[in-house]
């Protein structure tokens, strides 16, 4: 696999990170892309996703970002959840200094609208459920999917999310837990909400002692019936074996009601526009961290949350995904200039990306005892959320929400130049 030797990627995996990659690959002359899907049509569980300077960048080099609107962010409001009191109103810090268009909650189908307008319509099979993959010892990796079809590719990139049947293949002893988190999300028209007080004039997080809740615009001011969302979130729910194992099925208005019913009642209210049936249920799952994100003598790469098991720890998995994606096909573009094997790609790819979630395990470490000193040294609940909201606004997250993938494949390749330099002179 040098030279001109056409290159064959199959992609598991058609979220947001599967089509970025498939974007990216598509545009290499000496890659041939397919990816697997495995339901039967497009599809994107969930609500709202949150897109910063980060996702601006990376969308823009994918060229799909005008395809993506949304509700601003720019003015959000922190509330204790049981008394309703303000704590505290900022600037979303990843704004207009950085990327004019801001920070935005849109909706998910939106980013995956735009993303599949961008992705050569042949290259995409559906319907195919990835049941079995298998090192072949002379080359590549043999597919086996469940409808009994088989295919062979050079490289195989797992873009199939948190419970990832790539990694898990790739690392059978990595194992996920649940997080005793639960998420319940919907998205409700605008104007549903209308007549309660503080709930659509801004984006807004409503801390509870078990939970919290999230309120956003996920549509701009264009539309002509806005949609908003509610996402509501258990922090201690008991794990049920066989059972919590959910990822966007429905919850009765009810499971979500008992949630909330210590809340303020403008949270209540709210929960009880939801039409019945309306609700999806997520379990949050999380894992280590991975040594490294490619395997099987760098055959195999994971991209998004299978190589990051975070359960939406930043709020910015897709764009983590996407950036994944986008540096891969550098480093295959790359290599391939100098007629290096494929090989060598997938190790500047991990190279590159798994010190950057590293750094975000470390972070959230730090971020867990920090929080665990706060329950120790508070007396009061109100005392515990300032300590928690100090560390959730004001902690330095710009490596992620303004983070510059262009400039970190260009500060990579000078890196590189300098050390080729230092050995020649």
């Amino acid at each position: 696999m040098v030279g001109r030797t056409l290159i064959n990627v199959a992609i598991i995996g058609g979220g947001p990170g599967g089509l970025g990659t498939a974007i990216a690959l598509s545009q290499l002359p000496f890659v041939q892309v397919t990816l697997y899907e495995k339901n039967p049509e497009p599809r994107e569980a969930g609500a709202g996703i949150s897109l910063s300077t980060n996702a601006w960048k990376v969308l823009d080099l994918l060229g799909a970002s005008d395809g993506v609107r949304g509700g601003s962010k720019s003015n959000t409001h922190q509330r204790n959840a049981h008394k309703g009191t303000i704590l505290s109103v900022v600037e979303s810090p990843e704004s207009s200094e950085a990327d004019s268009r801001g920070a935005i909650r849109a909706r998910r189908t939106r980013l995956q609208s735009a993303l599949l307008s961008r992705v050569p319509k042949e290259i995409i099979r559906y319907d195919k459920k990835l049941i079995h993959l298998e090192n072949l010892p002379s080359k590549g990796v043999r597919l086996l999917f469940h409808d009994r079809t088989e295919a062979v590719a050079d490289l195989v990139v797992g873009a199939d999310g948190i419970q990832s049947i790539v990694r898990r293949t790739l690392l059978p002893d990595h194992q996920l837990s649940f997080t005793g988190t639960i998420a319940w999300r919907v998205i409700v028209p605008k104007a549903s909400l209308a007549n309660i007080p503080d709930i659509t004039s801004f984006t807004s997080w409503w801390w509870g002692e078990k939970g919290h809740v999230y309120f956003s615009d996920v549509d701009d001011e264009s539309e002509e019936t806005p949609h908003f969302e509610i996402t509501v979130r258990g922090y201690r729910e008991p794990e049920i074996p066989g059972k919590t194992v959910v990822w966007g099925i429905p919850a009765s208005n009810d499971r979500v009601a008992s949630r909330v019913e210590n809340y303020d009642h403008r949270i209540k209210d709210a929960v009880n526009v939801v039409p019945e049936g309306a609700w999806r249920e997520f379990a949050m799952f999380a894992g280590p961290r991975l040594d490294r994100i490619i395997g099987w003598d760098n055959k195999v790469a994971l991209i998004g949350d299978a190589s990051h098991p975070l359960s939406g720890a930043f709020g910015s998995g897709a764009t983590f995904a996407m950036e994944d994606g986008w540096i891969l096909a550098r480093a295959l573009e790359y290599t391939h200039s100098l007629a290096l094997p494929v090989e060598d790609a997938l190790e500047i790819f991990n190279t590159i990306r798994s010190p950057y979630y590293a750094r975000m395990y470390e972070h959230l470490d730090q971020s867990e005892e920090r929080l665990r000193k706060a329950r120790q040294e508070t007396k009061s609940f109100d005392d515990f959320l300032r300590m928690k909201l100090e560390y959730f606004l004001y902690g330095d997250k710009d490596f992620i929400y303004k983070n510059d993938i262009q400039k970190v494949w260009e500060d990579y390749t000078l890196a590189v130049e300098r050390q080729e330099e230092g050995r020649g002179s």
